[in-house]
C-alpha cells in the first residue's frame, strides 16, 4: 500500500469501525473507482468481521446471566475495536489480534 492509497482510504477505514452501518457506508464509498483503496478494504474486512462476530456471540454470551462473563466479552471486543480503530487512525494495516487473519481470509473478495 502506497502513502497515496492510505491517505485516500483513511476516512473510509475510520468510518468502518464506528458502527455496523459505518461498515456498509464505508464499503459503498470505497466502491467508487476514483476512491478505491486497498487500505480501506483491509480495514472494512477487519471491522465487518468484528461486528458480525460481536452480534453473533453477543446474544448467547448475554444469556449466561452472569455479569462477569458479559463484562469480559464486552471488554474483549472493546480492546479489539480500539486496536483496529487506532490502526486506521495511525495509517497502519495491522491485523486485529487472534481473529484478524481469519477475517482477511473469510472476506478476501470484499473490496476487490
Amino acid at each position: 500500500m502506497t502513502e497515496q492509497d492510505i491517505e485516500r482510504g483513511r476516512k473510509n477505514a475510520i468510518i468502518s469501525y464506528l458502527t455496523i452501518i459505518g461498515v456498509i457506508i464505508a464499503f459503498y464509498l470505497n466502491k467508487e473507482d476514483d476512491k478505491k483503496s486497498d487500505f480501506a478494504s483491509f480495514h472494512i474486512r477487519q471491522s465487518l468481521g468484528l461486528w458480525l462476530t460481536f452480534w453473533a456471540l453477543g446474544y448467547p454470551i448475554g444469556s449466561f446471566d452472569n455479569w462477569m462473563i458479559s463484562i469480559g466479552f464486552y471488554v474483549f471486543f472493546a480492546v479489539l475495536f480500539i486496536y483496529g480503530f487506532t490502526g486506521a487512525l495511525g495509517r497502519k494495516a495491522q491485523e486485529v489480534p487472534l481473529v484478524g487473519a481469519f477475517y482477511q481470509k473469510l472476506f478476501k473478495n470484499l473490496g476487490n
